[in-house]
């Protein structure tokens, strides 16, 4: 195997290791999951034929793995641990006695300038860290991944009504 495409791929590793941060917030499945993909990778060389950019190929691949990893998280969750309280107590702690923020957010001066900046996904980031895990995971798979609502519910094993209200 060239050392060129092995040192290729392994330059878009951080690239991919934020990604998949993004997606399933937790830093040891994602970096699992860039290992695999790596590795994935390197052993299926030769049917990367250069019809897309190499970061798009690695990227798709990673997908997969992330979906193999939510698939296998969902599987093993433990029985009666809802997020609905949880839910509820976070979003009121952000709110004093009369309903006003604790912490007003920062206005963006430049909406349309701020998609294109670091600065959005950093604040993307935090946004996801700040809700609860599930609703993080239905709205990443809707919005970044894609998906419709049937393949969300039957990925992470919702009712379409339970994932239309974490959307919401």
């Amino acid at each position: 195997m060239p050392a060129d495409f092995r040192s290729q791929v392994e330059a878009l590793r951080p690239q991919l290791l934020r990604y998949a941060s993004m997606q399933l917030r937790n830093a040891a499945a994602a970096e699992d999951a860039v290992q695999e993909t790596l590795l994935a990778a390197l052993t299926a060389k030769a049917s990367f034929t250069g019809r897309s950019n190499l970061r798009t190929w690695l990227t798709g691949i990673l997908k997969h793995k992330i979906i193999d990893v939510i698939r296998r998280e969902s599987r093993e969750q433990p029985l009666g641990g809802d997020d609905h309280d949880n839910v509820a107590t976070e979003f009121d702690e952000l709110f004093d006695e009369k309903g006003h923020w604790h912490e007003h957010p920062s206005p963006w001066e430049e909406p349309d300038g701020a998609l294109n900046r670091n600065q959005f996904l950093q604040a993307l980031e935090k946004c996801l860290a700040g809700l609860p895990a599930r609703t993080s995971r239905v709205f990443m798979l809707r919005e970044h991944l894609g998906f419709e609502t049937d393949e969300i519910c039957k990925e992470l094993g919702l009712t379409a009504t339970h994932c239309w209200v974490l959307l919401y």
